[in-house]
Parts: structure tokens; C-alpha cells; sequence
């Protein structure tokens, strides 16, 4: 007998965000078909499996690729929701933009045409990302979903491109749907996302705190990053699926704006007595432009950390209802969850994770 609960796809199940989408939506009772690239590679998919072992429905997961448009047409069928969560985000910067521009881009198209052709579909969600809404450097008045970042600025960088792009081919798809075949389109455009990590398949935005934990650089970068936490960032998609005040809506997801040198002394207050020999002191501006000629990995996040931007995140907090979690609590959930899945080496010192009953007694 089919169920009568509606059927949400989550694409790029193994991703840093879509594992915690998968489980908020599991954890509330839905059926969830999930896309990996391979469902061979146990490795990868077996913690998807482990991620709500008291679920009602128990995960589908499918095989698709973002390059193949044919792979969405089943993966599709019969979802009345998808998460379209998928997308290349690099550590450095790719030789050709179109290494990150075309699956970004086509991958969004491949699946919004998918999703059109099961006539089942009610709404998508798509991730995007707050550098689709923000460009480089400072600003005086606080960027609103109204504003788009220059993909044509010589400060744009490829991944930034492939998010503007993929977004706007987003809209303009959707607006060419004729009104009696048409599916709502919700947009999440998150700041850095952070926050505890589901599995030992790193993301990229693991790779700054592993190096912070690491002691792999000797200070920190006059860097600041707007930092929103990962299990927020699934609840607004999570929100953003049924909500009508999202339909048809971008949504900026931003916590707060923290020097690296500041989330640095987060995890030194906690971690220290772990063993981990953390840095908090800040590199000299000059010494930072220097090094960035020889890390590429320093000179793409120079070009857009260096100065504060200011954002709006009203629609976060009033239209989806969602109180930020305090920055404290995400850097030491995520250190904790890094150390646990082998992300970062485990300290001869390390106590693990205070328990309940210890957790409640510090409060």
C-alpha cells in the first residue's frame, strides 16, 4: 500500500549540508529518497543509513549525477518536494571556471526539468549561497535578498560564478514555466557554514578549523567570515519546503561576523586542556599578501574575507522562524565532531565529549 506521506528528494546526500538536511527530515517523520554518485562506495553512504536509526520511513537512496540529465528522471519520480543541495565547492580554485560553472549550472537545470517533467513536484529548494547576493569587500548599508553579486567583477572567483549562474538560471527557468505546470522555487543563500560534521567525508569549510586545530598555520590571517551553524542552515531548507511566506523567496542565512583569530580563541578556550596547541595571535596584512602568492587556497579567501560585509538576516529569523545558534556552541560541536570522525588526529590528551549529566551541571 503507497504511503500517503509526501516524498522529498535530497540531491548530494553525502555532502556536509545534505547529511544534516536528510536527518532533520527523517527526524520529523518524511520519506526521503536521497542521490549519491555511486552506491558502491559503502564508505561514503554508509552513514547516511545511521543517521536516524528510530525513523519512521527508512532512507531510499539512488544513484544520479549532476551531468546526467537522464539519471534525474527516476531519481524524481514521485517526490512531491526536492532539496537540491548538490554542488562542486572546491578548496582552490579549479583550472577552468567551467570545471565548477558547468555542473553548478546544468546539474540545477538538469534537475529543475526533471523535477518539471514528474508533474508530482510542488516546490524546490534551492542551495545557493550568499556570495550569489554579496561581493568582495566592505559595505555601509547591509546586503538584503534583493541585491546579486557582479559575476562579470575581476574579484568574482569561479566557485562565486558558479553560484550566481546556477541561481539565476534558477529564476529565469522557473519563470518560463507555463502557469498550469508550475512548481515553487525557494532559495537559502548560507554565509561560510560551520558546525558539526555527520561523517569523515571532510567538506571544504572543515578544511579552516582542521587547519586551526592542526596548528597548520603559525598565526591567523586578518581574515573574517559571516558564519552561519550547518544544523540552522537544514532547518531553513527544512522550512523553506512547506512555508509559504518562502515560496518564490531568497533566504540569507547569517549568524555573525567573526575574525579567524576570534574563532581561533573559541576553540583554544576549550580544546587547550586537550592537547591541541591552537594559534590566536594574527599574521601581519603584509605577510598574509605574500603568503597568498604561494597558497591558493589563502589568495581566493583574501579576496573576500578580508573586510567585514554586512548582511541581513531578517528573513532567517522572522519569516523562518529560526534563532541562530550561539557561534560558541557550533566551533566546539564542530571541533568535537571533527576529532570524532577522524577529521582532525585525536590528541593522547583528548577527554572526548563531556557527558549529559556534566553538560547539565556546567549550565
Amino acid at each position: 500500500m503507497a504511503s500517503s506521506t509526501p516524498l522529498v528528494l535530497v540531491t548530494g546526500a553525502t555532502g556536509y549540508v545534505a547529511s544534516h538536511v536528510v536527518q532533520q527530515l527523517l527526524q520529523q517523520g518524511h520519506r526521503v529518497r536521497a542521490t549519491v554518485r555511486s552506491l558502491k562506495d559503502h564508505v561514503k553512504v554508509k552513514h547516511l543509513h545511521e543517521l536516524c536509526p528510530s525513523a519512521e520511513h527508512k532512507l531510499e537512496l539512488v544513484e544520479a549525477d549532476l551531468l546526467d540529465a537522464d539519471s534525474w528522471t527516476p531519481a524524481v519520480q514521485g517526490c512531491t518536494y526536492v532539496q537540491h543541495v548538490a554542488s562542486p565547492f572546491p578548496s582552490a580554485p579549479p583550472k577552468r571556471d567551467d570545471d565548477l560553472i558547468r555542473p553548478a549550472v546544468d546539474g540545477t537545470l538538469n534537475v529543475l526539468r526533471a523535477a518539471l517533467a514528474s508533474g508530482t513536484v510542488q516546490r524546490v529548494v534551492l542551495t545557493s549561497s550568499v556570495v550569489a547576493v554579496a561581493s568582495a569587500g566592505g559595505n555601509v548599508t547591509p546586503y538584503t535578498e534583493s541585491d546579486w553579486a557582479d559575476e562579470k567583477s575581476p574579484h568574482t572567483g569561479a566557485y562565486n560564478k558558479s553560484k550566481i549562474l546556477a541561481e539565476r538560471a534558477a529564476w529565469d527557468f522557473v519563470k518560463t514555466v507555463p502557469a498550469e505546470r508550475k512548481f515553487e522555487l525557494a532559495v537559502v543563500n548560507p554565509v561560510l557554514v560551520v558546525g558539526p560534521a555527520l561523517h569523515g567525508n571532510p567538506g571544504t569549510s572543515i578544511e579552516i578549523i582542521k587547519r586551526l586545530m592542526e596548528h597548520k598555520i603559525p598565526r591567523c590571517p586578518k581574515f573574517t567570515f559571516a558564519v552561519v551553524d550547518v544544523r540552522d542552515v537544514a532547518k531553513a531548507h527544512v522550512v523553506c519546503m512547506t512555508s509559504q511566506e518562502a515560496a518564490g523567496k531568497r533566504h540569507i542565512l547569517s549568524t555573525a561576523n567573526l575574525w579567524l583569530s576570534d574563532i581561533a580563541k573559541i576553540l583554544d578556550s576549550e580544546f587547550c586542556q586537550h592537547g591541541y596547541n591552537i594559534p590566536t595571535g594574527e599574521l601581519p596584512n603584509f605577510v598574509t599578501n605574500l603568503a597568498s602568492f604561494f597558497d591558493k587556497g589563502l589568495h581566493s579567501a583574501k579576496v573576500f574575507a578580508s573586510k567585514v560585509i554586512l548582511l541581513d538576516n531578517s528573513r532567517m529569523t522572522k519569516v523562518l522562524n529560526i534563532s541562530p545558534r550561539d557561534v560558541r556552541t557550533t566551533f566546539i560541536d564542530m571541533g568535537n565532531s571533527m576529532i570524532d570522525h577522524g577529521l582532525v588526529k585525536r590528541s593522547d590528551k583528548y577527554k572526548g565529549r563531556p557527558s549529559a549529566g556534566q553538560q547539565q551541571a556546567s549550565e
